[in-house]
């Protein structure tokens, strides 16, 4: 009981009050929520999955098979959504919907700070690259997800190259291969913009929170609360004892796996028109649900 008052009080109720600071920001001012994603998406989030990766210290071989399972889990996620969408005779662009909400993690804000509660410093080391990860995957597989919903699926991979973030993992990359040492200079606004990244998206989800209406799927829902919250952890963990992660690896990829839809999906959806009431209403339902199954995991693992 202990640690769920500490889950939920260092984890749930920040998240609460910053997004409650951009709801109550569109009830008074009635703001608009696209000039904010468009600063996420294409400033803030680039710094962020720049400056984990540049200073990431995680051993190689951990580092690839931790990547390997958490990309496989993404992977199973789309699949799998993708499957429940074609049984629940969605149109292209409800599918799309379904995908983002089902498949792509809050590894960052929740996640980190979750892994770090539980397993310190080295837990939040290894959270980093999960991170890392799955922000890849959300902004380039999750766009060509978003824009397939009305899109060819050929203009949608096109639509890659107008993702900073992709090019973001790719200079960074580039700067650890050649062991380049970027100077304070030039790191700290980096920095800054990417701690700025995580307090934004939940203003972000605050205001779109409060112009958000009741979902008219809840079946759409109740499938994507399964898959993210349930599904996820499970399909972690068994990749991860396949591919002999080790501890705290597999630890950390099973909470963050079982992390609950990420704000940046709702970014996404926002930015490309794919339903977004739908991905805003997936974020807080799943994110209201995971201290229940959160908890059980913990005690699971053995750990916090």
């Amino acid at each position: 009981m202990t640690h769920l008052v500490q889950v939920f009080s260092h984890n749930i109720i920040p998240i609460i009050l910053v997004a409650g600071t951009g709801f109550a920001l569109q009830r008074a001012f009635k703001m608009d929520a696209r000039p904010l994603s468009i600063t996420v998406f294409y400033i803030l989030t680039p710094a962020l999955v720049f400056n984990l990766l540049v200073k990431s210290t995680i051993p190689s071989d951990g580092a690839i098979r931790l990547t390997w399972v958490a990309s496989l889990v993404i992977l199973s996620l789309v699949i799998l959504s993708w499957l429940a969408g074609r049984l629940l005779g969605l149109n292209p662009k409800s599918s799309a919907a379904l995908i983002l909400g089902s498949s792509f993690m809050n590894a960052g804000n929740y996640g980190l700070s979750l892994n770090q509660i539980a397993l310190g410093s080295i837990g939040l080391a290894w959270a980093s690259i999960y991170f890392i990860v799955n922000s890849i995957w959300t902004n380039s597989l999750g766009v060509v997800v978003a824009q397939a919903g009305r899109k060819s699926v050929l203009r949608a991979l096109l639509g890659l190259a107008r993702v900073p973030s992709v090019y973001a993992a790719l200079l960074a990359f580039g700067v650890r291969w050649l062991r380049f040492d970027l100077s304070a200079t030039l790191m700290e606004p980096i920095e800054m913009l990417s701690t700025a990244a995580v307090p934004v998206m939940l203003l972000v989800l605050g205001i779109q929170i409060a112009k958000a209406r009741m979902p008219e799927r809840w079946d759409m829902l109740a499938v994507i609360s399964a898959f993210q919250l349930l599904a996820a952890p499970l399909i972690a963990l068994l990749l991860a004892r396949l591919v002999h992660l080790p501890s705290p690896g597999t630890e950390v990829a099973v909470i963050e796996s079982a992390m609950p839809t990420a704000v940046l999906s709702m970014i996404i959806a926002l930015e490309f028109d794919t339903e977004p009431s739908l991905v805003t209403s997936a974020v807080v339902v799943t994110t209201l649900l995971s201290p229940l199954t959160i908890t059980p995991i913990l005690v699971f693992l053995g750990v916090g």
